[in-house]
Formats: C-alpha cells, sequence, structure tokens
C-alpha cells in the first residue's frame, strides 16, 4: 500500500533542490500532499492536515505531545525533517506513540560553516551597508574591522563549530571554543576550550553553533552581553532562542557590542514589524545558512530516502530515536530487526 505523504518543507519547491526527492518519493508509489501553506507550521496548523498522513517531509513545524496524541495522528509513522534540528518535535511523545523521527545530521555542516564565515565578513567589514549605501546612489565608503589575527570564539564544537574553526584557521584567526560537551576533536583543529564568561571577554567575533536545549535556551542573555568587548561581533546560525532577542537589541541600541548578525530567529517568519529588522550595527537573514544548491539536494534526497526506507521495512540511516524499534507501539513494519 502506498503511503501518503505531507510535504510541509519549502525546499521541495526549488526545482533544483527537490527534484531527486520528489522523483525518490514518487518512484516508491508514494502520494504527494503539498498543504496551502508550507512550514514552519504550528501545532493548530498541522492538525487538520494529518488526517490520513503516513509520513512527513517535515520543516521545523511544531509537533506537541498533544497533536501526536490526536486522533488526526494516528496514522502517523515517520516525521523527516529536512536538516538537524528537531528541538520543535516532542521526541519522547513520538517515540510513546511508535513514530519514527528521521533526520539529517553532517550533510549541512560545510553549507552552515560558509555562511557563518560569509556572516562574519560582511558584518566585520560593512559590506551590506556599502551595498545598501550604493543602491540609494551615495558613494560612502565605511571603515570595518580587521578579521586576521582576531579571536574568533565559537560556542559549540561540534560538526558545524569544527566546520568553521578550519575555516577561521585559513585567516590566523586565534580559536576559543565553549561547549557542554567534550570536543577533543575542536581541540586537534587549534580550538583552546575556555569557559564561557573568558570566551565572550576575550573573543572579537563570537559564533553560535550549539543546539537549542533547556541548557542553551536563552544562553546568551544580557548578563553575557555585557560581558562582551564594545568592538564585538556575534554571529547567530543556530536557533534563535539560543539568545536573548530583547538583550541583543538593547546591546545594539545602546552600543554594548560593536554589531550582530542573526539568521535564526526566535518566531519565523520574523513579522514584519518586529522591532529587530529596524535595530542599528544588525544584520538580518532569513534563516539561509543551509540554502546551498547542492546541499539541499544532499539533503532533500537524504530526507526523503528515510521515508522511502520505512515504507519498505528498512530503518531509515539517520534516526533521533532508534529505541522506538523495540517499542510494542511502533507504527511501521519493519522486515529486518538489525
Amino acid at each position: 500500500m502506498s503511503w501518503k505523504i505531507l510535504i510541509t518543507a519549502r525546499t521541495l519547491n526549488v526545482e533544483a533542490v527537490g527534484r531527486r526527492a520528489l522523483e525518490l518519493l514518487r518512484g516508491a508509489g508514494c502520494e504527494l500532499i503539498h498543504p496551502p501553506k508550507h512550514g514552519p507550521l504550528t501545532a493548530e496548523e498541522l492538525l487538520p492536515l494529518l488526517k490520513g498522513i503516513d509520513a512527513v517531509f517535515a520543516s521545523m513545524d511544531k509537533f506537541t505531545a498533544s497533536l501526536l496524541a490526536s486522533k488526526e495522528a494516528a496514522q502517523l509513522k515517520i516525521i523527516s525533517r529536512w536538516g538537524v534540528g528537531y528541538d520543535a518535535i516532542d521526541v519522547s511523545a513520538a517515540t510513546d506513540h511508535g513514530i519514527v523521527i528521521a533526520y539529517t545530521p553532517g550533510l549541512l555542516n560545510d553549507a552552515v560553516a560558509d555562511y557563518a564565515m560569509a556572516l562574519l565578513f560582511a558584518l566585520a567589514r560593512r559590506v551590506h551597508e556599502g551595498h545598501l549605501s550604493m543602491r540609494e546612489g551615495k558613494w560612502a565608503a565605511g571603515w570595518g574591522h580587521d578579521i586576521g589575527g582576531k579571536t574568533l570564539g565559537i560556542v559549540g564544537c561540534g560538526r558545524i563549530g569544527q566546520a568553521v574553526a578550519k575555516r577561521a584557521s585559513g585567516f590566523n584567526m586565534r580559536l576559543l571554543g565553549y561547549d557542554i560537551a567534550p570536543c577533543a576533536d575542536a581541540v586537534k583543529l587549534g580550538v583552546k576550550l575556555v569557559p564561557l564568561d573568558q570566551l565572550l571577554a576575550e573573543s572579537d567575533f563570537i559564533s553560535l553553533h550549539c543546539a537549542l536545549t533547556p541548557e542553551t535556551r536563552g544562553l546568551i542573555g544580557e548578563a553575557q552581553l555585557r560581558k562582551m568587548k564594545s568592538s564585538t561581533y556575534i554571529i547567530n546560525t543556530a536557533r534563535g532562542a539560543v539568545m536573548d532577542e530583547a538583550a541583543l537589541l538593547r546591546a545594539l541600541k545602546e552600543n554594548w557590542i560593536a554589531g550582530a548578525a542573526l539568521d535564526a530567529f526566535v518566531v519565523e517568519p520574523l513579522p514584519a514589524n518586529h522591532p529587530l529588522r529596524a535595530a542599528p550595527n544588525l544584520l538580518l537573514t532569513p534563516h539561509q545558512a543551509s540554502f546551498g544548491l547542492d546541499t539541499g539536494a544532499r539533503v532533500s534526497e537524504a530526507a526523503a530516502q528515510a521515508i522511502v526506507d520505512l515504507q519498505a521495512g528498512r530503518k531509515p540511516q539517520w534516526v533521533v530515536n532508534p529505541e522506538v524499534y523495540k517499542s510494542p507501539t511502533l507504527r511501521a513494519v519493519l522486515k529486518e530487526r538489525r
């Protein structure tokens, strides 16, 4: 029996990014359901879309415990995330209901690291300001900060943080790192692991790459921003909630720090009237750090493959909750038990 697949990830709408993934799903006999609005969707928006759905090719949609326990979600067998973040999914509830949570770790490392460095350079050398000035018919060169030889603080020294470290070392940057987990691989790349307060106080640039967890929610707030030098720039390509946006707004308005670049926000899409849109010394982009065409195609195919594998009775390659396979509530039928 073919599965019905709800596609909330808008990335599949891009021909160069979604073509192979769509072909893979159609080739497996799946019926593809495109909602009127793509994600990220709230639980309220998702609820009426889930009736009769076997799998979701998911954006950063909000899969709450109550949603997963609903009668509308009774047929749901797998949520396959386009990307690595799954903080919007109640994984414990999904596991209790026998729903597999698949994701695509490792595939976005280089794309996000490239983008973080692009933001760092644009911010430091005021590239965006120069562009906007020229668009307005002006000729007003701006002085920015040098990058070579400066100190970069990397908050979150996992795969993406390490990819940033590799790039930054090519610019002869001094590398400091902070992570709640052991990071031997980061140390091998020349990253000196230090307490967060030391990283904040000594860094000229700070790049956030930690996952959103209860420990990292609001990690960078007023107290942390005040520990930074007035010449420091901070870049966030992780999750919006890692940073206290209200505190950052005050920091920018009152010149506690030199500037910031944000690609992730607490509420996405960022409301048109959000005060961050008018903040000084702030570079904003619409959560596109992972949007490299080649990378996007690989991630899309991997997320689709997870659905196709489970439909065929195989375990997907990358699963957040592998313990679900041993659960008597598992909704998918496996042909293998490896």
